[in-house]
């Protein structure tokens, strides 16, 4: 049913919509000028369908003193419609079951999302990551590190597609699923780098956006696709940021979504850490491995994924070997999560070890293989660090 169909004059209701042409028209709704989602949603209140609202839009238009309203054209719709065909999209329509329960939590969830891959990743537990464009490497380690891990222990991880932390954090978790909310259409990729990526997210995780096909992203778009990213997920963890930084904006939203708000520490010297010491001086929680999100999610989920700590055990071998191998792969185990604990920034050898979760017989040997290693440095007063 189209608005041709629609005659105010009849004695008789109009037809019920068939759910094909109540999305045509909604998505119409949407896209007519100067309706944003409030208006959006209180012309549908006020009109039952949007066949309705859309026939009672100029008149709305003129009472507020817009003359020669017209709304959106039909063929505009139907030309974004043939766009999302040939990128391979599908449109989620808020009040559908396809559409993900914590976003429609929020004040302003957008009505329609536009998603490329995999739609099924919108049903399962989100976390954001996200942080500084100009990252430093220790930034997208840490991005890489909570990426993998968080997907390993059964999260998604959800993030803006932008160069830095987003990056490294929708490449990390590649494997076990990523959400990538994009600023523009989810057929524009930005930045112009980032396409081989975006183009695996679309393989093996999901794009989307609640902007039109083919719209190319400007300033006033970003602020809009933040929301969104924390509106997606249980909590947002900020790796690096500066104090005045889209990630920052993120992390509000999610505070006023009433999401948990977490921060990787950095460097007080470091302009990029900033934005992070803020946001835990200010309460936010403090993160130094997935571990540490996980255990802030705890109260959330009564039944918490776990988080590999080893990797699992390989097939029988010859009991003689087996005792060697054994060995090498526990110490091998310890190695790479002490180096995974450390970081420039010295820390105490004594808080390693309970970190670790090991005896101080069991830590010296392989401290002092990654010291000889050239890995890690020990300084006076008994602090480590990694070079």
């Amino acid at each position: 049913m189209t608005d041709r169909d629609y005659n105010p004059s009849s004695t008789h209701p109009p037809l019920p919509p068939t759910s094909e042409d109540e999305q045509f028209s909604r998505l119409r709704l949407l896209r007519s000028r100067r309706v944003g989602i409030t208006t959006y949603k209180r012309l549908l209140t006020e009109y039952g369908t949007a066949q309705n609202a859309l026939a009672a839009l100029p008149e709305v238009a003129r009472a507020a003193g817009v003359e020669t309203y017209e709304v959106c054209p039909e063929a505009v719709i139907q030309a974004e419609l043939n766009a999302a065909r040939a990128a391979g999209a599908r449109l989620v329509m808020q009040g559908t079951d396809a559409y993900p329960a914590a976003l429609d939590e929020i004040e302003d969830a957008p009505p329609f999302l536009w998603v490329v891959g995999d739609p099924d990743l919108l049903q399962t537990p989100m976390i954001s990551l996200v942080g500084a464009r100009n990252a430093s490497s220790l930034g997208t380690r840490m991005a890489r590190a909570l990426a993998r891990d968080l997907g390993a222990a059964g999260y998604t991880v959800v993030s803006g597609l932008a160069r830095g932390v987003d990056a490294a954090a929708h490449t990390a978790a590649l494997p076990t699923g990523t959400v990538a909310v994009q600023a523009g259409g989810v057929d524009v990729i930005y930045p112009a780098e980032n396409t081989e990526l975006a183009l695996s997210i679309a393989q093996s995780g999901l794009r989307l956006s609640e902007q039109p096909m083919g719209l190319q992203p400007m300033a006033r778009h970003f602020p809009s696709r933040n929301r969104i990213i924390s509106g997606l997920s249980q909590a947002t963890v900020v790796v690096e940021a500066a104090t005045k930084s889209g990630s920052l904006i993120t992390a509000r939203d999610a505070l006023d979504q009433g999401r948990d708000v977490l921060a990787v520490p950095g460097n007080p010297f470091d302009a990029r850490a900033a934005g992070c010491n803020q946001l835990i001086r200010d309460g936010a929680i403090l993160v130094r491995s997935a571990a540490d999100v996980i255990e802030a999610l705890a109260p959330i989920h009564h039944e918490q994924p776990e988080l590999p700590m080893t990797p699992p055990a390989p097939a029988p071998t010859p009991k003689k070997a087996k005792g060697v191998q054994n060995s090498l792969r526990k110490a091998a185990a310890l190695h790479r999560d002490i180096l995974s604990r450390l970081s420039p920034a010295p820390v105490a050898e004594d808080q390693l070890i309970r970190d670790l979760a090991v005896t101080a017989s069991e830590a010296a040997p392989a401290l002092l293989d990654l010291e000889l290693d050239g890995q890690i440095t020990r300084q006076s007063g008994g602090l480590l660090s990694r070079n």
